[in-house]
Formats: C-alpha cells, structure tokens, sequence
C-alpha cells in the first residue's frame, strides 16, 4: 500500500473514498455542480491535488455506472496523473447521450487507480525479431 498526500484545493472537495475495500480504484467527486450537453464534454474540477509518490502514477477512469445509466465516459482515458504533477486534479467527462446531464456537487465522477510506472531503455535497431502475427493490426484476426 502507498501513501498518497492530498490537499484541498475548493472548499467543496471529497477525500477520494473507496466503496468497498477490495475495491481498485478510489473513487474521485465533483467538487462543483456542472452541466454535460449532450454530445459534449465538461472540464470537472475535483478540488484536490495530490502527492503521488515517485514511481506511481494515477490513472483516472471512467465509472461503469455513469457510462451504463448516463452514457458519460472520459475524453482522456485512462487519464495519467504524473507523481510530480501538483496541479488540481480535474476530469474531461464526455456525454454521449442526447440529452445534457447535471453533475451535481458530491458526485462519483470518476475512479482513480495507482498504477507503479516502469521506465525503458530504447535501443535502436535495424530489424526487429519476427513473430506470428508480425504486421497485423487493427481487425486483421477477424472478430469471429
């Protein structure tokens, strides 16, 4: 388990809670009330900011209820939080629904996931090692 240093940066802001304690990801709250339009996206604010710890980041995600009942997903998912990123953390929720949603103030927008980052070394070379499905990308094994 890591610790992670959290700071209030709107007065409204929620501790990220998580619902049950085998639970993944934390949940994040809307620290305003906003409205999604239909077919676009918001800029939601948390209110906190965070102290990851080196060698972790934190991946927003979007909440498979919201998706299901609301059709509210996240522009940028997963989103990355970077350990040295300070800033508060806010959350691109897109509508796909036809209709605008209020997100009311309290409300579960999102769910974070600490994730520990492994960084690579590239080296350059002129072939690469051949493997059964070699260049095959987007669709090619079919989908049945």
């Amino acid at each position: 388990m890591i610790t992670v240093k959290i700071k209030k940066v709107r007065e409204y802001a929620l501790i990220p809670q998580y619902a049950h304690t085998a639970d993944a990801g934390v949940d994040l709250y809307a620290a305003e009330a906003m409205t999604a339009p239909a077919g676009g996206q918001v800029l939601v604010p948390t209110g906190l900011a965070m102290a990851i710890p080196e060698g972790y980041e934190g991946q927003v995600r979007p909440k498979s209820g919201l998706a299901l009942k609301h059709s509210l997903t996240l522009t940028n998912t997963p989103g990355t939080v970077d350990s040295h990123y300070r800033g508060e953390i806010q959350i691109i929720v897109f509508n796909l629904g036809k209709k605008e949603y209020v997100i009311e103030k309290g409300t579960k927008i999102a769910q974070m996931v600490f994730n520990k980052v492994e960084h690579a070394t590239f080296t350059e070379v002129d072939e690469l090692d051949t493997t059964q499905r070699g260049k095959g990308g987007f669709g090619s094994t079919g989908i049945k």
